[in-house]
């Protein structure tokens, strides 16, 4: 069910009046919330909902059972009950995600030493929205074990933290603390936070449908018969595709935000205009957050405490262990892999010039423009962050040195303009950087209204929004790329 589909408004029409009807009671309330995830999660993946139900249910007791001997002082009864959580949880991972992958590659490996293996591969069905859930299992045993929360005692609770629908099919991927705090709070209708809402999940719908979408008809055209297209089509393809990216992932994630602030509850933020960076170190401290503040709080930290005697080259080798993590988070395929020590090694030049730790601050005019230097190294990010996701949008590492092969050798043909794609494309994708320079440099300017309209600001707001999404917008319900992560 997308979330941007009919289906999944009529759904929606359904908690919203369920949920508020029961706003007074508490408890009655988020077990409404909870049936209603996971009736939510069985259209999607019927099949995966009971391994849904029991991952919750072990790891809370696992959660009970660290709380316990930490409260009795049994360090080392702790310690092994949490890493038996982490070797659950990765071990879902492995077997879900990453069995068949490891086989494939094994008996590739001993093919080429000249061993003939007649091992195949399994057919195992991924969990939609396995790496999302997996890691809020991991973090509430990790987050107990270090003494951040303590163990949640109601296990509908944590089972609403876990199963809940906005973010269980593709993020944010929300700490344990704050998710469950709000569960205990009362959460009454508010109009303000409602419109709050209401206007995300509209922008998240014009991102995804107007700008995702609509570039996406170009992309694939190219990329799916690359065979058959120029160079400077390909690399243009290519150029489009992390404003796709962007669109599509950060729409979504508007979206959940959106709904999450109907119903009440304020979940973690992704995305703040990574494109406006100057290195891969600021771009990923702005692209999917969530992830890259899980990983470094419970793999990059640990790693670089443990290396820290090798000094800078233990440093080095922490980051590129977490952007390989990164990398492979994203799906078990070599392309992932070297999409991760590809953006490892850009990091390489930071730690060795000391710019890794320190904050660079971008300079800007009288105007409040940045400057062109800055502009110079923000469009230079651009194109290191487009080489990596030419390798992330490759099905494997053979059609990736394919396409390389083509741009270098078919320079002579011509470019492939599919101009209402193009142009409407344009359009959309305006309004979007406009929203983010205004947002990143010009927060506290408005565009100027009369007196009359200013109290209709917001109302011409969402309208404007609406109409764009009528006119622009791709109404066949494609699916959101992360959805097969």
């Amino acid at each position: 069910m997308v979330v941007n589909s009919l289906a999944f408004l009529c759904f929606f029409f359904v908690v919203l009046a369920g949920y508020y009807t029961c706003q007074r009671k508490n408890s009655i309330q988020s077990i409404f919330l909870l049936i209603c995830s996971y009736w939510f999660y069985t259209q999607v993946d019927i099949s995966m909902a009971g391994l849904l139900a029991l991952l919750t249910l072990v790891f809370w007791l696992l959660g009970y059972g660290i709380d316990h001997a930490i409260n009795k002082e049994k360090e080392r009864q702790a310690s092994l009950l949490t890493t038996l959580s982490v070797v659950v949880g990765i071990g879902a991972l492995f077997y879900f995600k990453y069995l068949n992958f490891f086989i494939g590659s094994f008996v590739a490996l001993a093919d080429v030493a000249g061993i003939h293996l007649s091992w195949t591969v399994a057919h195992i069905v991924v969990p939609i929205g396995l790496s999302f859930f997996t890691f809020k299992l991991m973090s509430y045993t990790l987050d107990i074990y270090h003494g951040k929360i303590s163990h949640e005692n109601n296990v509908l609770d944590f089972a609403n933290f876990i199963a809940f629908f906005p973010t269980i099919l593709s993020g944010p991927i929300d700490r344990p603390k704050p998710f469950l705090k709000q569960l205990k709070q009362s959460r009454l209708f508010s109009s303000d936070t409602f419109l709050s809402g209401f206007r995300r999940v509209l922008w998240g719908m014009f991102m995804k449908m107007c700008i995702a979408d609509r570039l996406d008809l170009y992309i694939s055209a190219v990329w799916n018969n690359y065979e058959h297209h120029s160079a400077s089509s390909i690399l243009l393809a290519s150029l489009l595709y992390p404003f796709q990216m962007y669109a599509d992932f950060s729409g979504y994630s508007e979206m959940a935000i959106g709904v999450s602030l109907m119903l009440g509850f304020k979940i973690a933020e992704n995305f703040k205009r990574p494109f406006f960076t100057i290195n891969i170190s600021q771009y990923w401290s702005r692209w999917h957050m969530s992830l890259t503040s899980w990983l470094t709080d419970y793999v990059f930290m640990p790693l670089n405490i443990k290396l820290r005697d090798w000094g800078t080259n233990g440093t080095i080798c922490a980051i590129m262990l977490n952007m390989v993590f990164i990398g492979m988070w994203h799906g078990a395929d070599w392309t992932f892999f070297l999409f991760g020590v590809y953006h490892g090694l850009w990091y390489i030049p930071l730690m060795l010039n000391g710019q890794f730790f320190k904050k660079t601050k971008i300079a800007v005019n009288s105007h409040g423009w940045p400057t062109s230097p800055f502009v110079m190294k923000m469009v230079g990010n651009y194109l290191v962050v487009t080489v990596g996701l030419m390798l992330f949008h490759a099905t494997d590492i053979t059609e990736f040195g394919a396409i390389l092969s083509r741009i270098c050798e078919t320079w002579n043909g011509s470019l492939f303009i599919d101009m209402p794609t193009l142009v409407n494309g344009a359009i959309c994708s305006i309004a979007l950087i406009y929203v983010d320079i205004q947002e990143e440099w010009f927060a506290k300017k408005h565009i100027w209204l009369p007196n009359r309209i200013e109290p209709l600001r917001w109302h011409l707001t969402v309208a404007i929004e609406i109409v764009a999404i009528l006119l622009f917008g791709i109404f066949d319900s494609n699916q959101f790329i992360y959805f097969q992560f």
